[in-house]
């Protein structure tokens, strides 16, 4: 399996950026489509953007635009650059490995980070 560990998650204002990144180790990183997830408290997961080994990117239709999902896999990383936020991003964002294609599906991610918790003032 694939370890996945987040960072980069802070407070920032409405109309503010922030990056987030995703470090793996274990199995090779470069077998895995690669998502990002977010959970606001008290409301259900939601994906918001993917990236798969042949060089495919998709996004929820509430981030795209905004956000940017790039992976490096010479450095077993994948990034998030999060653009014009709004108080409406505010969740805990998780990376997640899956052995499938393209999908927006969480049941198809096998492994998980911890999280990192963003928050978007007004």
């Amino acid at each position: 399996q694939v370890q996945l560990v987040e960072s980069g998650g802070g407070l920032v204002q409405a109309g503010g950026s922030l990056r987030l990144s995703c470090t793996a180790s274990g199995r090779t990183f470069s077998s895995y489509t690669m998502g990002w997830f977010r959970q606001p408290p008290g409301k259900d997961r939601e994906f918001v953007a993917g990236a798969t080994r042949s060089g495919s990117r998709y996004y929820a239709d509430s981030v795209r635009g905004r956000f940017i999902i790039s992976r490096d896999d010479a450095k077993n990383t994948v990034t998030l650059q999060m653009n014009s936020l709004k108080p409406e991003d505010t969740a805990v964002y998780r990376c997640a490995a899956s052995l499938r294609g393209v999908t927006t599906d969480a049941t198809n991610f096998d492994s998980w980070g911890q999280g990192t918790q963003v928050t978007v003032s007004s």
